[in-house]
């Protein structure tokens, strides 16, 4: 077994911390005059999230999903997703990275169920309202494929399949990784905005994070590793 410190996690959270302080500089004019820079702070994005979204995945609304699930009922549903995320991620490169992170957050809170998608009204504030979520984008890139899957299979693939679809190819598009993607999710009915309270913050303290990710039932050496810490 792999003893993980608290030194380890003090110095992953400085990493992540400093990330979080640095956010706000990398921009889309800043990707293009610094494209290494970039391209290094993209891919370790991609792959906390990749990681973190797997490894919840496996953990909430994973049961029954397989490679396929659509075949007899909506054959080309992967194609079409792939269609329509690649002509919006040609015309907007910046949003595969934020298309990712709402997959993320998604799944964080319940599951990844495609609570993050569900609009608020006058009786209940959903989760995309929830102060963490407000800078998320990429939303009209959910709609734009869910409405070319419902003209060809009505009522048959669920928002969260196409968040997660959606999710693969963007980062595929702007040459990232692919990953197959087993489906089968269920749309979440319930969408609570104070429940985003529970993303994990990049200024949050040791003890506040490993209770956060014990509640996911992830260990500390998911916390260790999804912080940047532990190099290959």
């Amino acid at each position: 077994m792999i003893e993980v410190s608290e030194s380890s996690i003090r110095s992953a959270l400085k990493l992540r911390q400093n990330d979080a302080a640095d956010h706000d500089r990398h921009t889309s004019y800043e990707c293009v005059q610094e494209q290494m820079a970039c391209q290094t702070y993209l891919s370790t994005l991609i792959f906390q999230l990749l990681l973190v979204t797997f490894l919840l995945a496996n953990k909430a609304n994973g049961d029954g999903l397989k490679l396929g699930f659509y075949e007899k009922t909506c054959p080309k549903v992967e194609g079409i997703v792939q269609n329509v995320t690649s002509e919006k991620i040609s015309l907007a490169p910046s949003l595969a990275a934020p298309l990712l992170r709402m997959h993320f957050h998604d799944c964080f809170v319940r599951g990844c169920d495609g609570s993050v998608l569900i609009d608020s009204n006058k009786t209940n504030q959903a989760e995309k309202d929830g102060f963490p979520n407000l800078s998320l984008r990429g939303f009209q890139v959910i709609d734009a494929a869910k409405t070319a899957v419902e003209a060809a299979c009505p009522g048959v693939v669920s928002c969260a399949d196409i968040l997660a679809l959606v999710a693969r190819d963007a980062i595929y598009q702007i040459k990232g990784p692919y990953w197959p993607v087993p489906l089968g999710r269920r749309d979440g009915r319930t969408s609570i905005a104070s429940e985003s309270a529970s993303l994990p913050s990049p200024f949050a303290n040791i003890d506040q994070l490993k209770a956060l990710f014990a509640s996911k039932g992830l260990s500390v050496k998911d916390l260790v590793v999804l912080s940047g810490a532990l190099q290959s």
